[in-house]
């Protein structure tokens, strides 16, 4: 399949590589710099409240942020601002890039048809259970965790539903972004459309291996995402298929939270 490309002279350059790398890597760093930061200003607000006395200030900041609900909280925070940093830096960086739906744009653009939706949707709805087939092959009987799936499980519903909210709508939003759209769009100015998407996919799946315990054999599901979510991209023109069917996979996790706990 060939990359729709606009004509040069009318379209602005795709971002390089670096910028893209870049972008991504910032989107993980803040990450862990916001989650210091907020953990740190919730264990002074502990401290400050328990007076720093004779060591139990320090204890008390301990059992606090391993909490369930301070952990969600503190996950809230983070993917909030690390999300809106995110947005704004690539709004204010290539602006003009964000509506176009063909490559070198963002894909911020209706698809070229109505129908890819409902394709996002089923694909969404069916890749969990291929993928899970999949990781079960490659594990052995070994189980795969995620942090996160952990810790929803464990927050109370206050914090549970908009740990979910977010999970299925600003995490895919930002993720598809970075990965379908700014890495993606620069991927496809050195290499053609296949090798650009498994390089695209090989990273999404990588960068989620921390969350996994870096567990190798959870890659191949991850890498099978990334591929389908790269073709929906540039099928159908448009970044919001992927969007929605990256939510939808989400979402699959998601319900298992309320499932287990019985919420």
């Amino acid at each position: 399949m060939e990359a729709p490309r606009l004509d040069s002279a009318f379209t602005p350059a795709a971002p390089s590589l670096w910028a893209a790398l870049g972008l991504i890597a910032l989107y993980f760093l803040l990450q862990y710099l916001v989650g210091a930061v907020v953990g740190l200003l919730v264990g002074l607000t502990v401290g400050l409240l328990h007076g720093f006395r004779h060591g139990e200030a320090l204890a008390q900041i301990q059992q606090w942020l391993v909490q369930p609900d301070v952990n969600a909280l503190m996950v809230i925070l983070t993917l909030l601002i690390t999300a809106s940093v995110t947005l704004l830096l690539a709004r204010r960086r290539w602006p003009a890039l964000w509506p176009l739906p063909a490559p070198p744009g963002f894909g911020f653009a209706a698809p070229a048809q109505p129908g890819y939706y409902a394709l996002a949707f089923a694909l969404g709805l069916m890749l969990p259970f291929l993928g899970g087939l999949l990781t079960q092959w490659f594990a052995q009987g070994h189980e795969v965790s995620q942090d996160i799936k952990q810790l929803g499980a464990a927050a109370s519903p206050l914090l549970r539903f908009p740990l979910a909210l977010l999970v299925v709508t600003v995490g895919p939003l930002v993720e598809e972004l970075l990965f379908r759209g700014v890495l993606f769009s620069s991927a496809l100015r050195y290499a053609p459309p296949g090798v650009a998407m498994f390089i695209t996919a090989a990273l999404f799946a990588c960068v989620h291996l921390p969350d996994l315990g870096f567990l190798w054999y959870a890659l191949p599901n991850l890498l099978v995402l990334g591929m389908v979510l790269a073709w929906l991209r540039l099928a159908s023109g448009s970044v919001w298929p992927a969007v929605l069917a990256h939510g939808v996979n989400n979402a699959l996790a998601v319900v298992s939270w309320f499932l287990v706990t019985g919420s």
